[in-house]
């Protein structure tokens, strides 16, 4: 099945040269009618967009949700398991539980950064996601805003880290771990690892909101829509 996010280019074409190319390529249509998809699916993609990281900015939403919460880096397992060993697991919950808060606080800067990228998407990059894999449009996303939201998220996780206490809890951690006979100290930098953590998370999410809009028939909410998907679906 061919892409929805073909589409997303003629909502950024200004020119009627580009969307007599759609025209012709998808007869079907007729070029009045490609005009009429650019806002309901512009619209369907950042509603979409906008229901998924709303899931991950509420308390719990990368927590208790368990394709995208963030657990320990590896060089920390050791810390996590050693903790719990000592009788000191509540300790080692509360660690992880501020990871995965701080992650939630910085998601709210993602919706304005995506939809920029949607606004920006050439013609040539719509063809492109239309002869891609499932998860092209995703791989668009990623592509196109991870700069930005790394800048956007690691200093919202840096001062969430000390609005939900997660900088005290962590130096507790690390201090208890680190006065252990024998273990190996460390001192790691957690907020590029939940920074990078968080964007993963919210890419995650977004690729089951793209095959939904791909395969979902309920997701085609107007007469429109389920003509242009049905279209799809034999191409």
């Amino acid at each position: 099945m061919k892409s929805l996010l073909l589409f997303l280019g003629i909502f950024t074409l200004t020119s009627c040269a580009e969307l007599q190319q759609v025209a012709n390529q998808f007869p079907e249509l007729g070029q009045t009618q490609s005009l009429d998809i650019a806002g309901g699916l512009k619209e369907a993609l950042n509603n979409g967009i906008t229901k998924q990281v709303t899931k991950l900015t509420v308390t719990d939403g990368f927590f208790k949700n368990e394709m995208v919460k963030i657990l320990l880096p590896e060089e920390l397992q050791k810390v996590d398991k050693t903790l719990r060993s000592i009788g000191m697991s509540k300790l080692a919950d509360d660690g992880l539980k501020v990871i995965n808060r701080a992650a939630e606080d910085a998601v709210k800067e993602a919706t304005p950064i995506f939809v920029d990228a949607i606004k920006n998407m050439s013609f040539t990059d719509a063809k492109n996601i239309l002869m891609g894999n499932e998860s092209a449009a995703t791989t668009y996303l990623q592509n196109t805003t991870s700069t930005a939201l790394y800048s956007k998220f690691n200093p919202v996780i840096k001062n969430s880290f000390a609005k939900v206490g997660a900088d005290k809890i962590w130096s507790q951690i690390i201090t208890k771990y680190n006065s252990v006979p024998l273990v190996k100290k460390v001192n790691p930098d957690l907020t590029d690892y939940t920074t990078n953590k968080a964007m993963e998370g919210v890419f995650k999410m977004i690729a089951v909101e793209e095959k939904n809009i791909r395969t979902n028939l309920t997701s085609r909410t107007s007469d429109l829509l389920k003509k242009i998907f049905a279209l799809q679906d034999k191409k």
